[in-house]
Protein backbone atom coordinates (compact mmCIF):
# COMPACT_ATOMS: atom_id res chain seq x y z
CA UNK A 1 0.00 0.00 0.00
CA UNK A 2 1.21 3.31 -0.96
CA UNK A 3 2.55 5.76 1.76
CA UNK A 4 1.12 8.65 0.34
CA UNK A 5 -2.67 8.79 -0.86
CA UNK A 6 -3.39 8.17 -4.48
CA UNK A 7 -6.69 9.31 -5.75
CA UNK A 8 -8.62 6.07 -6.80
CA UNK A 9 -9.77 7.55 -10.27
CA UNK A 10 -10.01 10.63 -12.34
CA UNK A 11 -12.88 12.02 -10.06
CA UNK A 12 -11.47 11.89 -7.04
CA UNK A 13 -8.20 13.34 -7.61
CA UNK A 14 -7.70 17.55 -7.50
CA UNK A 15 -10.18 19.16 -9.73
CA UNK A 16 -7.15 21.15 -11.24
CA UNK A 17 -5.56 17.82 -12.23
CA UNK A 18 -8.57 16.35 -13.61
CA UNK A 19 -8.44 17.37 -17.02
CA UNK A 20 -4.56 16.37 -17.29
CA UNK A 21 -5.42 12.97 -15.85
CA UNK A 22 -8.03 12.64 -18.72
CA UNK A 23 -5.13 13.46 -20.96
CA UNK A 24 -3.11 10.37 -19.57
CA UNK A 25 -6.02 8.44 -19.94
CA UNK A 26 -6.61 9.30 -23.56
CA UNK A 27 -2.49 8.70 -24.65
CA UNK A 28 -2.43 5.53 -22.64
CA UNK A 29 -5.26 3.75 -22.29
CA UNK A 30 -5.32 4.34 -18.56
CA UNK A 31 -3.84 6.04 -15.96
CA UNK A 32 -0.85 4.39 -13.85
CA UNK A 33 -0.85 4.99 -9.97
CA UNK A 34 2.26 6.98 -10.90
CA UNK A 35 0.31 9.92 -12.56
CA UNK A 36 -2.23 9.89 -10.16
CA UNK A 37 -0.33 9.98 -7.26
CA UNK A 38 1.98 13.21 -8.89
CA UNK A 39 -2.35 14.07 -9.30
CA UNK A 40 -1.92 14.96 -5.72
CA UNK A 41 -0.32 18.30 -6.78
CA UNK A 42 -1.87 19.88 -9.48
CA UNK A 43 1.30 22.14 -10.34
CA UNK A 44 3.51 19.04 -10.26
CA UNK A 45 1.62 16.70 -12.51
CA UNK A 46 1.92 20.10 -14.82
CA UNK A 47 5.67 20.05 -14.65
CA UNK A 48 5.91 16.78 -14.73
CA UNK A 49 3.46 16.05 -17.96
CA UNK A 50 5.07 19.21 -19.67
CA UNK A 51 8.87 18.15 -19.33
CA UNK A 52 7.97 14.37 -20.29
CA UNK A 53 6.26 16.05 -23.53
CA UNK A 54 8.91 18.75 -24.34
CA UNK A 55 11.46 15.73 -24.12
CA UNK A 56 9.58 13.20 -26.28
CA UNK A 57 9.75 15.67 -29.14
CA UNK A 58 13.54 15.82 -28.72
CA UNK A 59 16.17 14.27 -30.81
CA UNK A 60 16.60 11.37 -28.49
CA UNK A 61 14.60 8.04 -29.83
CA UNK A 62 12.24 6.44 -27.71
CA UNK A 63 14.15 3.35 -27.73
CA UNK A 64 17.16 5.00 -25.98
CA UNK A 65 14.86 7.28 -24.12
CA UNK A 66 13.36 3.53 -22.11
CA UNK A 67 17.39 2.41 -22.18
CA UNK A 68 17.94 5.65 -20.35
CA UNK A 69 14.92 4.79 -17.65
CA UNK A 70 15.97 1.49 -17.15
CA UNK A 71 19.05 2.03 -16.04
CA UNK A 72 18.43 4.99 -13.85
CA UNK A 73 15.17 2.80 -12.21
CA UNK A 74 17.99 -0.09 -11.67
CA UNK A 75 20.76 2.67 -10.41
CA UNK A 76 18.23 4.42 -8.03
CA UNK A 77 16.47 1.14 -6.71
CA UNK A 78 12.65 1.69 -7.98
CA UNK A 79 10.83 -1.16 -8.64
CA UNK A 80 7.88 0.55 -9.88
CA UNK A 81 9.18 2.44 -12.73
CA UNK A 82 11.47 -0.69 -13.29
CA UNK A 83 8.41 -2.32 -13.90
CA UNK A 84 6.77 0.30 -15.84
CA UNK A 85 9.82 0.55 -18.01
CA UNK A 86 10.26 -2.86 -18.46
CA UNK A 87 6.91 -3.04 -19.89
CA UNK A 88 7.16 -0.02 -21.99
CA UNK A 89 10.41 -0.99 -23.16
CA UNK A 90 9.35 -4.14 -24.76
CA UNK A 91 5.69 -3.56 -25.34
CA UNK A 92 6.12 -0.18 -26.98
CA UNK A 93 10.05 0.76 -27.60
CA UNK A 94 10.34 -3.12 -28.70
CA UNK A 95 13.34 -4.20 -26.71
CA UNK A 96 14.11 -7.74 -26.22
CA UNK A 97 14.89 -9.20 -23.11
CA UNK A 98 18.12 -9.14 -23.43
CA UNK A 99 18.72 -5.46 -23.82
CA UNK A 100 16.50 -4.99 -20.90
CA UNK A 101 19.03 -7.01 -18.88
CA UNK A 102 21.76 -4.93 -20.44
CA UNK A 103 20.24 -1.49 -19.66
CA UNK A 104 19.48 -2.39 -16.02
CA UNK A 105 23.27 -3.39 -15.74
CA UNK A 106 24.29 0.45 -17.38
CA UNK A 107 24.98 -0.61 -21.02
CA UNK A 108 23.43 -0.68 -24.32
CA UNK A 109 24.05 -3.82 -27.02
CA UNK A 110 23.67 -1.25 -29.53
CA UNK A 111 27.01 0.38 -30.11
CA UNK A 112 25.26 3.61 -30.20
CA UNK A 113 23.19 3.51 -27.77
CA UNK A 114 25.54 2.15 -25.05
CA UNK A 115 27.10 5.52 -25.10
CA UNK A 116 24.01 7.58 -24.03
CA UNK A 117 23.34 4.64 -21.59
CA UNK A 118 26.75 4.87 -20.05
CA UNK A 119 26.78 8.33 -20.00
CA UNK A 120 23.50 8.47 -18.24
CA UNK A 121 24.95 6.13 -15.86
CA UNK A 122 28.17 8.35 -15.31
CA UNK A 123 25.67 11.43 -14.71
CA UNK A 124 23.29 9.28 -12.15
CA UNK A 125 26.10 8.38 -10.21
CA UNK A 126 28.31 11.08 -10.03
CA UNK A 127 25.03 13.20 -9.41
CA UNK A 128 26.29 15.53 -12.77
CA UNK A 129 30.16 15.69 -11.83
CA UNK A 130 30.97 14.08 -15.21
CA UNK A 131 34.65 14.33 -16.58
CA UNK A 132 36.05 15.93 -20.21
CA UNK A 133 36.59 12.11 -20.83
CA UNK A 134 33.00 11.27 -20.12
CA UNK A 135 31.83 14.07 -22.28
CA UNK A 136 34.16 13.18 -24.99
CA UNK A 137 33.11 9.58 -25.10
CA UNK A 138 29.55 10.26 -25.62
CA UNK A 139 30.62 13.27 -28.14
CA UNK A 140 32.49 10.71 -30.33
CA UNK A 141 29.77 8.06 -30.53
CA UNK A 142 27.79 10.54 -32.49
CA UNK A 143 25.77 12.44 -30.17
CA UNK A 144 25.20 15.92 -30.18
CA UNK A 145 24.97 18.97 -27.49
CA UNK A 146 21.44 18.67 -28.10
CA UNK A 147 21.39 15.33 -27.26
CA UNK A 148 23.90 15.30 -24.21
CA UNK A 149 21.52 17.95 -22.46
CA UNK A 150 18.65 15.43 -23.38
CA UNK A 151 20.59 12.66 -21.97
CA UNK A 152 20.67 14.76 -18.83
CA UNK A 153 17.15 16.11 -18.55
CA UNK A 154 16.02 12.39 -19.11
CA UNK A 155 18.12 10.93 -15.78
CA UNK A 156 16.64 14.08 -14.01
CA UNK A 157 13.07 13.13 -15.23
CA UNK A 158 13.42 9.39 -14.28
CA UNK A 159 15.47 10.42 -11.18
CA UNK A 160 11.78 12.26 -10.34
CA UNK A 161 9.68 9.59 -10.73
CA UNK A 162 12.13 7.55 -8.95
CA UNK A 163 12.55 9.93 -5.89
CA UNK A 164 8.49 10.23 -6.26
CA UNK A 165 7.83 6.33 -6.43
CA UNK A 166 10.15 5.67 -3.61
CA UNK A 167 9.21 7.93 -1.02
CA UNK A 168 5.80 6.80 -1.48
CA UNK A 169 5.94 3.41 -2.04
CA UNK A 170 3.54 3.99 -4.45
CA UNK A 171 2.02 0.32 -5.51
CA UNK A 172 2.87 -1.14 -8.92
CA UNK A 173 0.33 -1.50 -11.12
CA UNK A 174 2.25 -2.86 -13.93
CA UNK A 175 3.55 -6.27 -14.42
CA UNK A 176 6.34 -6.34 -11.42
CA UNK A 177 10.09 -6.25 -12.06
CA UNK A 178 12.17 -6.06 -8.40
CA UNK A 179 15.38 -3.39 -8.49
CA UNK A 180 18.58 -5.38 -7.22
CA UNK A 181 19.08 -2.59 -4.66
CA UNK A 182 19.07 0.92 -4.02
CA UNK A 183 22.58 2.09 -4.66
Amino acid sequence: MSRLPIPTSIVTAPAAAQPMLEAVKKQLGSVPNLFRLVANSPAALEGYLGLNAALAKGALDARTRERIALAVAEINGCSYCLSAHTYLGKNVAKLDDAELAANRHGMSNDPQADAAVRFAVKVTNNRGHVTDADLSAVRMAGYSDAQIIEIVLHVSLNTLTNYVNEVAKTEIDFPVVQARSAA
